[in-house]
């Protein structure tokens, strides 16, 4: 499918590993957190148990340190990779900050798969410009899923903009499955060359003239180069026209 989408001219950006893992231990803080009063009333017969529930209390904070621990330490592993790389990649979201966007719709104490994670990241994708389109892509049918996507009806009503595909594949079901992807791909295409023409018109630089100067300036050809990123745009090709213009701009 990644193959099929770049060839189609998307710009494919994966969701790591790591956002999973990063899911798992801060739902082990709030599953723990849940627990709390259960916990805290674990083997306590009366009230003025004062050292049972004491002890109660120690064991559950250490467990919830030890997770949150683990939470923090995970995000700077992955932030100090992010360094070590030197390219402009996207830092994992707070899953704090994901489980508000959700938290609307969504209950976030519901187990089973990414749970809460789809609602929210396609809300966080929407409203911080950084994709046109999110294509969830799963190779088979659950629960959690169909009960996302069913969500996602009304938080894509709430957002007529947004664009959002899920789908199910299967080996007999490929060239249904593009068939749906090129659908919405098309809208996509649509916004990213309208923001690619606004860039070019707010930039004031023709396409010939943007090329003389890149064909000027070698560095700006590197995959490694770092192109500075302007709110509200989501393209790539835009963040690159408004980048040059201003350059040729500066002199």
């Amino acid at each position: 499918m990644f193959r099929y989408l770049e060839s189609e001219g998307a710009v494919v950006l994966v969701e790591p590993v790591a956002s999973l893992i990063q899911f798992l231990l801060s739902k082990g803080m709030l599953r723990h957190s849940n627990r709390r009063e259960m916990i805290l009333n674990d083997q306590v017969k009366h009230w003025w148990n004062i050292g049972k529930r004491i002890g109660n209390y120690a064991k559950y904070q250490q467990k919830y340190l030890v997770l949150w621990l683990g939470y923090k330490l995970f995000r700077r592993a992955y932030a100090r990779l992010q360094d070590a790389l030197g390219a402009d990649h996207h830092m994992l979201i707070e899953q704090r900050i994901l489980q508000e966007l959700a938290g609307k719709y969504y209950n976030i104490n519901i187990e089973g798969g990414e749970g809460y994670m789809e609602i929210a990241k396609n809300r966080y994708y929407h409203e911080h410009h950084l994709a046109h389109m999110v294509l969830s892509l799963k190779p088979f049918g659950c629960m959690p899923s169909t009960q996302s996507d069913g969500v996602q009806s009304a938080v894509m009503e709430l957002n007529r903009d947004m664009i959002f595909l899920p789908l199910e594949t299967a080996a007999e079901g490929e060239t249904n499955a593009q068939s749906r992807v090129l659908m919405s791909l098309s809208d996509a295409m649509i916004k990213a060359k309208r923001e690619v023409a606004d860039a070019r018109v707010a930039a004031g630089i023709s396409m010939e003239e943007l090329r003389a100067y890149v064909d000027r300036h070698p560095e700006l050809k590197k995959a490694t180069y770092v192109v500075p990123r302007r709110p509200g745009v989501v393209s790539m090709a835009a963040h690159f026209i408004y980048h040059v213009g201003d350059l040729v701009k500066r002199g």
